[in-house]
């Protein structure tokens, strides 16, 4: 159950008869669409319109003899490789392309072998591994192979203890300040996680991975239904909406102390917090009032009070995350669900969507795009389906990111504004996926279960 479901319950009945196949001239159409608009503004506006730097990156080397040596070096080489081919600011090199000697050490590079085609690289990022002791070093650096002169771009000294889960955050790190250098200035996500509905344990429970996938762990024991995680600015505190004795109430887990803490019950059901940017407030949907509206609160829970007051029903809401002054939602107020932008206070509303039925916004960290669930054609017999859309706020402009069948939603960008997580029934039933804020580099993050309603941390 999500909260489309919830305040729309004909949606399951009307979905349940849509034809999931879209035709191939329409497909065919959107495609083109979605081609010739993202290699234009959604590019420039995510980032992903600079030229890629071509890269090379060769396995890291071992330089101890310990028997964990060699597995710790799989992980690593693993997660950097992917870390980098995922980043969308480089085009790596395929592997097929480097001569047999590669470097672990800057005195084993031999700059023409990796300058000139077939690699024809630009940069190298190289380094080794050495496990002793039950302590794992690595040492990378980053060069500029066309620069002779001067090619030492990065250098960088690595050590924790010898585990799985060292290994993978000394490959995030060390991927993250190379996008960051090569990628304009923008920090890598490799470090950020993201949180998500899970029902693997029996019970939708709150659960959070790495932004790739890896390290997949429960959070919340409600033994309940628990939805809407939302995870506060600075990490810290999560913000959820969970089934309770007492109806639908929003909880906060301490990420810090690893359990729930106090929050307010404001009656009624209430459903999907969104956090300020500055994480001093909370925007919700609640019913307090009778019909759903949109609340806000301090972070504790204090100055609980109305911002729409509308037939609505309004649901849904998540704050401009470069701004903090307008606030993105939906609203039942014209019919079938539609998504909304409107200052923080309420004021000047104004509809985004043009028809269908859209749910789930949720805004870039730029402030300049809405990602959505959208159905375009809705109704009996419409050949349409729940796809991820990205619309430019200022001019209304959409492109279509997902195009693949089954019912795509819940949208969350990454801190860089480069990626999107979203949630998708393409495999069958509902698992995590996440793609490039222009829909390419499309890969599954979870398996196991049904999991749903992705949540990407700030940071």
């Amino acid at each position: 159950m999500d909260e489309g479901h919830k305040i729309f319950p004909h949606l399951g009945l009307i979905a349940a008869r849509l034809v999931s196949v879209v035709s191939f001239v329409i497909l065919f159409s959107s495609l083109l669409t979605s081609t010739s608009f993202a290699q234009d503004w959604v590019r420039t506006g995510s980032g992903l319109g600079v030229e890629k730097v071509r890269l090379a990156v060769p396995d890291f080397k071992p330089s101890s003899g310990d028997p964990q040596n060699t597995a710790l070096l799989k992980v690593f080489n693993d997660t950097f490789w992917n870390d980098l081919d995922n980043s969308g600011v480089v085009e790596l090199v395929s592997k097929s392309f480097y001569p047999l000697q590669v470097p672990g050490q800057p005195t084993e590079i031999t700059f023409p072998a990796w300058s000139s085609p077939p690699p024809n690289a630009a940069m190298l990022a190289f380094g080794n591994l050495a496990v002793v002791n039950g302590k794992v070093t690595v040492q990378g650096w980053l060069y500029d192979v066309k620069n002779t002169a001067s090619p030492q771009v990065l250098g960088k000294q690595y050590a924790d203890n010898a585990t799985d889960e060292a290994a993978r955050v000394i490959a995030h790190k060390f991927a993250d300040e190379i996008i960051f250098r090569l990628g304009g200035g923008v920090p890598g996500i490799a470090e950020s996680k993201i949180y998500f509905v899970s029902d693997r344990s029996g019970h939708k429970e709150i659960w959070v991975m790495d932004y790739d996938g890896s390290n997949q762990r429960q959070l919340t024991h409600q033994g309940s239904i628990s939805l809407s995680p939302r995870i506060s600015p600075d990490g810290s505190r999560l913000a959820f909406s969970s089934l309770t004795k007492s109806g639908w109430d929003i909880l906060m887990y301490s990420i810090d102390l690893n359990r729930l803490v106090s929050f307010p019950r404001f009656g009624g059901t209430n459903l999907a917090p969104a956090w300020s940017p500055d994480g001093a407030k909370l925007a919700l949907s609640s019913s307090r009032g009778g019909n759903s509206q949109i609340y806000e609160s301090d972070a504790s829970g204090g100055n609980f009070h109305r911002i729409t007051s509308g037939k609505g029903p309004d649901v849904s809401p998540v704050w401009n995350r470069k701004t903090g002054a307008q606030i993105a939602f939906v609203s039942g107020s014209t019919g079938l669900p539609q998504v909304y932008t409107m200052e923080a206070d309420g004021t000047n509303q104004q509809r985004m969507t043009d028809q269908g039925y859209a749910v789930s916004p949720n805004w870039s960290p730029n402030g300049q795009f809405l990602t959505l669930a959208w159905i375009r054609k809705y109704g009996p017999g419409e050949p349409g389906s729940s796809d991820i859309y990205l619309m430019d706020i200022a001019s209304k402009q959409w492109v279509q990111l997902t195009h693949d069948g089954g019912r795509n939603d819940f949208p969350s960008w990454s801190p860089d504004g480069r990626h999107i997580v979203f949630q998708s029934a393409r495999s069958g039933k509902e698992e995590i996926w996440e793609m490039l804020a222009d829909g390419t580099k499309l890969h599954q993050l979870t398996f196991t279960g049904r999991n749903s309603q992705p949540n990407w941390s700030w940071k």
